[in-house]
């Protein structure tokens, strides 16, 4: 056997299954967080050896643009690492979904340019005929999978800028607009793939099916409000690893419909989860148009509050002064205050003087799942004292202390006492039954539920109102002063 056959034979299958057996175990250290990072390296290089076994495979590129587009994307890469801050993190995540969709539609398009189009084969014979029935499929799905991905992405990262209203934007008629579009894509995809001949015309009909699958993705994402981000985000994902797992059955790449698999699966299923955790169905989600801050409901206009204690950093550190245990329950409210390391530090204060500390993490606080435990972890806070919804609930009872930092929804007693609230059966942390809730957050606005939130006038509550990071620093210089005197 020569070289060239050794590398296509042999080489190329072994570094290919070497791949999908890294990617496996990689998103399987993605689902701790203690094994997040190892996971994350080990997909990342997945990824890199199927690109440069992809590049062996198919032996005949410029080695000059290969080079380019490593120095170009790794410097955009390192870049953006360095730059975004941990409260953009989900956009940066949402682009990250909206780049895979993006990769997918041009592949697809590419690869029907030139095995159809620009060779001339496609006259006279279709694509199915041409390149198979299960390649013209995919090609389609491709086409259609990641257009929606990419537009809806964006739709998700503008929303979650502000760059546009974080509300539900209600168009009239729009399951029926997104039905006819659906299956309008859908329609002239399976008529250029299985009926059409003429060359032009099949490229034609392509960039109109990806044209209507992108005004798809941003119909399907508008009408979803704040609240619903994180689900939106985690399906975004599926949808981006199915567009993936499509465009390698046209291209007959093992490794990329394995690992495309595997993100679509995944992001099902933390779909799934994020739902559940939010007591919503994913239609709900998709077509409920929940997040209408405008809306008064059972639990009350977001501006109707009784009476609210409010306190300092002076008085609230005199409550810690005497706590045997402390939870800190995180929010957005933490990330947006860049807090975590001073929330850090006052945590490490009240271990040195033996308080039991720990940390309530609610599935879906923040903007995207997880987003809670990547802040903390930033931090360096030991993995042990991250507790999920369902482990630390009943240890509230006998915590003296739980400090709320910028978390609202996720902490309203509404999801279990009042029926008519809009996150009605939503489980939600009961803070409410440990000794003191110590709410740190800048006003009484409501969260993206857009509700009021009751935990704030009860009678073991006190507010702290400030920027998150201000405050925790009040509390640990309240601290420290008190040891000393």
């Amino acid at each position: 056997m020569n070289d060239a056959g050794f590398v296509q034979q042999t080489l190329v299958p072994l570094l290919y299954l070497i791949s999908a057996v890294t990617f496996i175990f990689g998103i399987k250290g993605l689902t701790r967080v203690r094994t997040a990072r190892r996971g994350n390296g080990l997909a990342a290089l997945a990824m890199l050896v199927a690109v440069v076994t992809t590049l062996l495979d198919m032996g005949l590129v410029d080695y000059r643009w290969i080079l380019g587009g490593l120095v170009v994307g790794g410097a955009i890469g390192a870049i953006a690492a360095v730059k975004v801050e941990m409260t953009e993190m989900p956009e940066m995540v949402a682009l990250f979904n909206g780049c895979g969709g993006g990769a997918s539609v041009l592949v697809a398009i590419a690869y029907l340019w030139q095995e159809v189009v620009e060779s001339g084969a496609g006259d006279g014979m279709t694509p199915s005929a041409l390149l198979g029935p299960d390649s013209a499929l995919s090609v389609v799905l491709s086409i259609l999978i990641g257009a929606i991905t990419l537009s809806g992405s964006v739709v998700a990262y503008l929303k979650l800028r502000g760059k546009i209203s974080g509300q539900p934007i209600m168009v009239p008629g729009r399951h029926v607009l997104n039905l006819a579009l659906f299956l309008g894509a859908l329609g002239l995809g399976v008529w250029f793939a299985f009926f059409v001949a003429e060359a032009s015309l099949i490229a034609t009909v392509a960039v109109v099916v990806a044209l209507l699958a992108t005004v798809l993705g941003v119909m399907l994402v508008i009408p979803i409000g704040g609240a619903d981000m994180p689900v939106v985000i985690s399906l975004l994902n599926s949808y981006s690893g199915l567009a993936a797992s499509a465009t390698g059955f046209v291209l007959n790449e093992n490794v990329l419909i394995i690992s495309g698999a595997l993100v679509g699966a995944s992001g099902l299923i933390l779909t799934q989860i994020m739902c559940v955790a939010m007591n919503r169905t994913l239609a709900n989600v998709l077509f409920g148009g929940f997040g209408m801050q405008e809306q008064e409901t059972a639990s009350g206009p977001a501006s109707d509050y009784g009476t609210v204690r409010s306190y300092g950093p002076e008085e609230s550190a005199m409550l810690l002064e005497s706590a045997e245990s402390v939870v800190f329950v995180p929010g957005y409210g933490l990330a947006v205050a860049q807090a975590q390391h001073v929330c850090r530090e006052l945590a490490d204060l009240l271990e040195s003087r033996g308080v039991k500390v720990s940390y309530g993490i609610h599935p879906v606080a923040g903007r995207m799942p997880g987003h809670m435990n990547v802040l903390l972890a930033e931090a360096d806070v030991p993995y042990e004292q991250l507790r999920e919804m369902d482990e630390i609930n009943p240890d509230f009872k006998e915590t003296d202390v739980v400090i709320i930092v910028g978390a609202n929804d996720v902490v309203n007693p509404a999801a279990e006492n009042v029926p008519g609230s809009p996150i009605a059966g939503m489980p939600v942390l009961k803070v409410w039954d440990a000794g003191t809730t110590m709410v740190i957050k800048r006003s009484l606005s409501p969260g993206f539920a857009g509700i009021k939130n009751s935990l704030f006038e009860n009678e073991n509550n006190i507010m702290v109102f400030g920027d998150a990071k201000e405050v925790l620093q009040g509390l640990v210089t309240e601290l420290k002063q008190a040891a000393a005197a």
